[in-house]
């Protein structure tokens, strides 16, 4: 492997702090043109009345402003460590830019999946050893946008440096990522974790937003029960998969023995 990207000459720190900054600001910038859509208008509508509720709770804004921290923190490191070795502004081909997308979210999401179904539930092997920090999340049955935020620090810093640790991986064997590439994925990686929490009228996610209300239905199932399926995040494909979709029948765990596996049952079964 060619080890010649961590020089200091490829360090494009100029680059990758601008790719930050447009990446966290740009979707701010648009959400008054997103709003001029009708069914985003009235969905932001319900999800601002949920969260009205949450914001009455005295735990809550702690919860998540410290999320938010560690979520930041861990953006500042990957854009001084990592990214200023495999961004670049120079041009190439139109086609190169949907193609890295695609393969930095679909790889990122793999190991979000594997993260998030061993390491925070029972995957169906036993349970998993950060069960503790995502029963934090999973306070919330019947979540909206602004519960995505609302986790432990350890959860964030790890989903965020799942992000980081995948572009990386793919910018060493790839090469450099353009710097539209790079604020793309950011955007799309934080959209559609926050999408997957946002409530929805079912009678007004009609052609062409109906898999955005199915993609929401399906991470809601998720929440519903600490043991359902849906780990993946960018979409199901992981999910469908390995067996773990889940439409809230639950999914068919692997035959283990002992009182674990029958307590797993029980609370699927009560569930």
């Amino acid at each position: 492997m060619d080890l010649s990207f961590l020089s200091p000459e490829h360090y494009q720190w100029k680059i990758a702090l601008l790719a930050l900054v447009v990446a966290l600001g740009l979707p701010a910038l648009l959400a008054p043109l997103v709003k001029l859509v009708p069914l985003f208008r009235r969905t932001s509508v319900l999800n601002k009345t949920a969260a009205t509720e949450r914001l009455k709770r005295s735990f809550y804004m702690p919860i998540q402003n410290r999320s938010k921290l560690w979520g930041l923190s861990a953006y500042a490191v990957i854009f001084t460590t990592i990214m200023p070795f495999i961004i670049t502004a120079e041009a190439q081909p139109w086609w190169q830019i949907p193609l890295d997308v695609f393969c930095i979210l679909m790889f990122y999401d793999f190991f979000y999946y594997l993260t998030h179904r061993f390491l925070f539930h029972d995957g169906g092997y036993g349970p998993g050893p950060l069960m503790w920090a995502h029963s934090v999340h999973h306070q919330q049955r019947n979540p909206c946008r602004m519960d995505s935020n609302y986790l432990h620090p350890v959860e964030t810093s790890i989903g965020v440096s799942l992000y980081g640790g995948s572009i990386g991986i793919l910018g060493a064997l790839m090469g450099d990522f353009h710097v539209v590439t790079v604020i793309i994925t950011v955007i799309a990686f934080s959209e559609i974790n926050l999408h997957n929490h946002d409530l929805m009228d079912a009678a007004e996610a009609r052609f062409p937003f109906r898999y955005l209300k199915y993609a929401s239905n399906m991470h809601h199932v998720h929440h519903a029960r600490f043991t359902a399926g849906n780990f993946a995040t960018i979409s199901l494909f992981y999910d469908w998969l390995f067996g773990t979709y889940d439409t809230g029948q639950g999914w068919k765990r692997p035959r283990r023995g002992g009182t674990a596996a029958k307590a797993a049952e029980r609370t699927d079964t009560a569930g």
